[in-house]
């Protein structure tokens, strides 16, 4: 609607905006809103509101005395309520004005404390799907108030009219659209009613839908909300906010948990995943506000470790921001965050300590979600970190199985580093745990403070190989001149070789390195490469004895046993050269390309042996 300038132009007088409401229509359905099938849920919200007014006018009216009726034929759409009516300067106020403020206008808002939305900015959304729209309203308030008519289009244009107190018998108000050709994908009937069922199943006034064919108008809510009702049994209700999620969320929950805040009259469902996500990845909630749908992707109503669950919830408090499709981020908001928090470590709380099958299921899914809230939740570290399952030497286990075997328990800082040791650390007996995943590391070393009789450090290398047994002196005496040449052919690696016997006797040889040591090598060899150079002196000021990676042979391994044999050199050192390849690929850890190279060469240069000696 655009406002006129003012009586007087003198120079420097103040002027009235214009405002283009073609454009800004435009801007409401390229940024505001999500979609033009808002169009419906505004003029519900209305309706809702109006209904409201009328509430605090009558409180003695039944329950059912007033409602909300819609009608889409394909021509035509509809909303006709019972509320509180509009007079002739509601309607200027509300309906015809655009931004502009008056005492009168920050009453009202001040009365409507109560409602969902508010008229004006709202109701444009209609012309998203309409090119006029007529308004025909009756005031409540006033004993017989006539009727007001209001037609606005969208060039901006409006008229208003006074029309007999006949024109509507009854006080409330009909809007009325007429959809453009371009916009039937929103106002065919059956949309329109899977629109209203969408937005407002939860609504606490009754809404009726009617295509026109002649038949009873259909109930869009026919019943409140599943824990709003009372079940004969708790095992009735628990059945049926499941089936309630089910239909929501397309899932059958794991388990349902009742959600209750009173202070900002929240009431819902929070239900629980039967399978894994991805870490970190966040499910959007469905939430209501007075009963009305505002947003189905509202992830900011939980805390982010909390991506086990989705939500549906209705709430008398939250604040909407202003296309009334997500959440304003206030104090409220974070309060009722950190309750529904609370709410959900309860319940896991509950599971631990009364239904232990429900609580293994929900870990087997959901250990991960369960390993980031107890990295900073206390009480939820004492109660599930003993249950929390983790990969070990043992296999999977939880810590609380893994500590009674193990009393010093070692963990490692990668995966890899787990991959390297973990055959070797269970046949000598080492309890090893894979502190390579996200969250485990930190875990286990919190173990101490549940289980004060268990000891928790990290695996050293040295500690594993103080564990893998010497050689006897004969034997390491026979096998020094391979040993040599083996140490001479990877040390282009930074790699040690010894002869070691352990279990078991099928693994040929271990490499043991650790990422540390594998990062201080890289350092060094930068600085040798830059020697006498500025960055240079940098890094050989900070440069320490690097490191070495070990490759310990098996002495139990009839393969090593072969190879330490050969007194050919250049075959030996191949055979070494082989033997370490094997070992750095069965790390699992990623191969350098000298690495790979020589895993290469090392078989081709096997395979020509073995041809020169057939031949």
């Amino acid at each position: 609607m655009t406002l006129p300038d003012t009586a007087v132009d003198p120079a420097g007088a103040d002027r009235t905006f214009q405002v283009d409401l073609r454009g800004l229509v435009d801007l409401l359905s390229h940024h505001l809103y999500s979609s033009p099938r808002v169009y419906l849920r505004e003029l519900m919200q209305n309706a809702v509101d109006a209904l409201t007014a009328r509430r605090g006018l009558e409180p003695a009216a039944p329950v059912d005395a007033f409602g909300i009726r819609l009608y889409a034929d394909g021509s035509v759409v509809r909303v006709e309520d019972d509320g509180v009516g509009l007079t002739e300067a509601d309607v200027h106020t509300f309906l015809a004005t655009i931004g502009r403020s008056s005492k009168r206008a920050e009453m009202v808002a001040e009365q409507r404390g109560d409602f969902i939305g508010q008229f004006g900015i709202g109701l444009l959304s209609c012309f998203l799907v309409a090119d006029e729209i007529h308004v025909l309203s009756r005031s409540a308030g006033i004993p017989d108030a006539p009727a007001v008519e209001w037609r606005g289009r969208g060039d901006g244009s409006y008229t208003v009219r006074t029309l007999p107190a006949s024109a509507r018998p009854r006080p409330g108000t009909t809007v009325t659209l007429t959809p453009r050709a371009d916009a039937g994908e929103w106002t065919r009937p059956e949309q329109v009613h899977v629109l209203a069922r969408h937005f407002g199943s939860l609504l606490r006034h009754p809404v009726t839908f009617d295509d026109g064919t002649g038949g009873r108008g259909a109930s869009i809510n026919p019943e409140p909300a599943p824990w709003a009702r009372t079940y004969p049994t708790p095992g009735a209700r628990s059945r049926a906010l499941s089936a309630y999620g089910e239909e929501a969320f397309g899932f059958t929950p794991l388990d349902t948990i009742e959600l209750d805040l009173p202070a900002v009259g929240l009431k819902g469902i929070a239900c629980v995943l039967p399978d894994t996500v991805p870490a970190g990845r966040r499910h959007g909630h469905r939430v209501h506000v007075k009963g009305m749908l505002l947003s189905e992707q509202a992830e900011e109503i939980l805390p982010e470790w909390a991506f086990f669950v989705r939500c549906v919830v209705d709430a008398e408090s939250l604040r909407p921001t202003a296309s009334r499709e997500s959440l304003y981020e206030d104090d409220t908001l974070a309060a009722v965050r950190d309750a529904l928090a609370e709410r959900l470590r309860a319940w896991i709380a509950r599971a631990a300590a009364s239904d232990p099958d429900l609580l293994a299921r929900f870990l087997q899914a959901h250990h991960l979600a369960v390993k980031s809230l107890a990295v900073h939740d206390d009480e939820i570290l004492r109660m599930l970190l003993p249950w929390l399952p983790f990969e070990t030497t043992d296999g999977h286990s939880t810590l609380d199985e893994f500590a009674r075997t193990h009393r010093t328990v070692l963990v490692t800082s990668s995966v890899e580093e787990f991959r390297q040791v973990a055959a070797i650390a269970s046949a000598a007996g080492l309890g090893v745990v894979n502190g390579g995943y996200t969250y485990d590391r930190e875990l286990v070393h919190r173990l101490p403070e549940i289980r004060p009789e268990v000891s928790v450090a990290d695996l050293d290398p040295a500690t594993l190989t103080a564990h893998l047994d010497p050689v006897d002196r004969e034997t390491e005496l026979a096998a020094a001149a391979y040993l040599a040449l083996a140490r001479d052919a990877l040390a282009v690696f930074d790699c040690d070789v010894a002869l070691r016997t352990f279990q078991p006797a099928s693994a040929p040889a271990l490499l043991v390195d650790s990422r540390e040591a594998r990062h201080e090598r890289t350092r060094s060899q930068l600085a040798r490469e830059q020697e006498g150079g500025l960055w240079g002196d940098i890094l050989g000021a900070l440069r320490q004895e690097a490191p070495r990676a070990q490759l310990i042979l098996n002495q139990l391994n009839p393969l090593v046993r072969a190879a330490v044999a050969i007194d050919e050199p250049e075959l030996a050192r191949t055979s070494a050269e082989a033997l370490y390849g094997q070992a750095a690929m069965l790390s699992r850890r990623p191969l350098r390309p000298s690495e790979s190279s020589l895993i290469n060469r090392s078989f081709l240069d096997l395979l020509a042996h073995a041809l020169r000696k057939d031949s």
